[in-house]
């Protein structure tokens, strides 16, 4: 079984919102919702995710920004957006999904999400992660 195959097996099996498989072999579930606790695992270490292979219920352009400047290797979402695959591909970084979308909704499902639409035309993946990580 491949690693994406690994932490999206994980994924769907202890209903996590975030698992990662660190590049030193140790895989880790995480339960917070929104990117929270991609920002957790970042403040404690700038370079936890450097090589991992992830997997998370949503991935949109703040997301997909975040984990392609702390060099995650592969990605894997249940719901990815259009915002996201864009950064993902102009970064070298191999993704999955099961359901793409155009926009990561926002809590209501009325609309996009607010961080989605702040960023969505910005070009600067390193300026989303200091004004997100930082």
């Amino acid at each position: 079984m491949s690693n994406l195959e690994t932490v999206k097996q994980k994924l769907y099996e202890t209903n996590a919102s975030l698992v990662v498989l660190y590049a030193n072999g140790e895989c880790k579930e995480y339960y917070q919702n929104r990117i929270n606790d991609i920002k957790e695992i970042l403040q404690k270490d700038k370079t936890a995710l450097k090589d991992a292979v992830i997997s998370d219920k949503v991935i949109g352009k703040v997301a997909g920004s975040i984990l392609t400047v702390a060099g995650v290797k592969e990605i894997y979402a249940d719901v990815m957006s259009k915002y996201a695959i864009q950064v993902l591909e102009e970064n070298g970084i191999k993704y999955e999904y099961k359901n793409l979308t155009e926009y990561v909704q926002n809590n209501t499902k009325t609309g996009m999400c607010p961080m989605e639409n702040k960023y969505r035309d910005e070009k600067d993946i390193k300026k989303i992660y200091t004004e997100m990580i930082l």
